[in-house]
Parts: C-alpha cells; sequence; structure tokens
C-alpha cells in the first residue's frame, strides 16, 4: 500500500511479516521494520526471525490490537528500523538498508 498512509494511520488490510512469538503474545514487539521497498516486518528482537516457522505473514492490524503502542510507528518512513528496550520504552530510530548479496 501507498506511504504515507491517510492520518498516519496503518490501513486496514496492510500485511506484514510477523513473529510468531509476537503474534502469540509469548512476546513483545520489540523491533519494527519499515524497508525500504515499503514493507513491514515486526520482531521481538531476541530470537531469531529466520528460523524456519519463526515469522507469519498477516495484518498488521493483530498484532497492533495486542500492542496499541504500535499504531504510532505508521508514519516511519520507509527505510527505518525501530527499536525499544521494553514494552512502553521509548522507540529508537536508525536508517536501514538491506546488505548487498
Amino acid at each position: 500500500m501507498p506511504w504515507p498512509f491517510p492520518n498516519n494511520q496503518f490501513p486496514d488490510g496492510l500485511g506484514a511479516v510477523v513473529m510468531r512469538t509476537v503474534l502469540s503474545g509469548e512476546r513483545p514487539a520489540l523491533q519494527v521494520l519499515h524497508d525500504p521497498d515499503n514493507g513491514w516486518a515486526i520482531a521481538d528482537g531476541v530470537d531469531d526471525p529466520n528460523v524456519p516457522g519463526g515469522c507469519v505473514a498477516t495484518h498488521i492490524s493483530h498484532v497492533v490490537k495486542l500492542d496499541p503502542t504500535l499504531a504510532a510507528l505508521a508514519a516511519m518512513p520507509p527505510g527505518t528500523l525501530a527499536d525499544r528496550l521494553e514494552t512502553g520504552a521509548e522507540w529508537q530510530f536508525s536508517d536501514f538498508k538491506w546488505e548487498d548479496e
């Protein structure tokens, strides 16, 4: 979906790659990526998201329902990684680029 989003809100039906530990509520969302290609990913910041079965494609709204503080990140531009130490902590933002393969 084109960015920026109207009213800086995640659109209904926006997809994201989300770690299963976050989606299940086992761990909080501590990393959010809006990649340079306009994709979204949400991780727990602890476990490896690249293990087989570690992530699932879902609507970002499911994760925002678990943690409404994520809604503020809808304004985050492509190419940005947000990290925090715990739920409710201040987000730290950094530029993100895919490594050359």
